[in-house]
């Protein structure tokens, strides 16, 4: 049996003469190690459309999170980020890919002491 390989990469900001690491740049090196799985924590900018690039070329087990007030409001985010990358796509097009690349949208709600689920979108969203 194969055991799978676990490779972890961090973005930080610059520090006493090291460059700062973007998320961007760690989703195209990750890419690099073809892997099966990519785990993304939240998506705040730009690195939406690398996400969005990785989801239409065949990463299907991708997970991320982005914070929202519902599933239908984390799409609108999730389009608005891809908006900050600065590629010129129009935004009929990024709501399409958006629609064809995503399979499941989970709206997670948190009270005192526990979390729950709340709504879920998927599959023609």
């Amino acid at each position: 049996m194969v055991q799978p390989n676990l490779v972890r990469f961090e973005a930080r900001q610059a520090q006493n003469g090291i460059p700062a690491v973007a998320i961007r740049d760690l989703l195209r090196a990750a890419l690099r190690h073809r892997p099966d799985r990519i785990i993304l924590g939240e998506i705040r900018g730009g690195e939406a459309f690398d996400l969005l690039q990785l989801l239409n070329t065949g990463h299907s087990g991708t997970l991320s999170t982005i914070h929202a007030n519902s599933a239908r409001q984390g799409l609108a985010r999730f389009t608005s980020c891809v908006l900050q990358s600065g590629v010129d796509l129009p935004y009929r097009a990024i709501k399409a890919n958006i629609g064809e690349s995503l399979n499941v949208v989970i709206q997670i709600e948190r009270r005192p002491g526990r979390r729950f689920i709340s709504e879920v979108l998927n599959q023609r969203l």
